[in-house]
């Protein structure tokens, strides 16, 4: 069974960082692609930065510079470190499986039960 547990998230001020972190089972997790994709409240869902297979790692706009997003196939666990949060990076966060070992648009497999970021004075 495949299982995704993220964790990490949690209330932080304007400029300060959080480390969220994705616990995966069930799959051999360097074959696959793995991304973070969040939503705010009322919003769409938003891709924000995936990590292939082979280990080439994509950031949306909105987040590049701020994010690092690093795969850890020994422990096959994700993880996405923000730095320099802003209120408008507020979210659900949550780790999402790629059907294969590249990213695309709509190719995701499975997700994790999410952690929300807020960020707040």
């Amino acid at each position: 069974e495949v299982q995704l547990v993220e964790s990490g998230g949690g209330l932080v001020q304007p400029g300060g960082s959080l480390r969220l972190s994705c616990a995966t089972s069930g799959f051999t997790f360097s074959n696959y692609a793995m991304y973070w994709v969040r939503q705010a409240p009322g919003k769409g869902r938003e891709w924000v930065s995936n990590s292939n297979a082979r280990g080439h790692t994509n950031y949306a706009d909105s987040v590049k510079g701020r994010f690092t997003i690093v795969r850890d196939d020994a422990k096959n666990t994700l993880l996405l470190q923000m730095n320099s949060l802003k209120p408008e990076d507020t979210a659900m966060y949550y780790c999402v499986k790629s059907k294969t070992d590249i990213y695309y648009p709509d190719g995701d497999d499975y997700w994790g039960q999410g952690t929300q970021v807020t960020v707040t004075l």
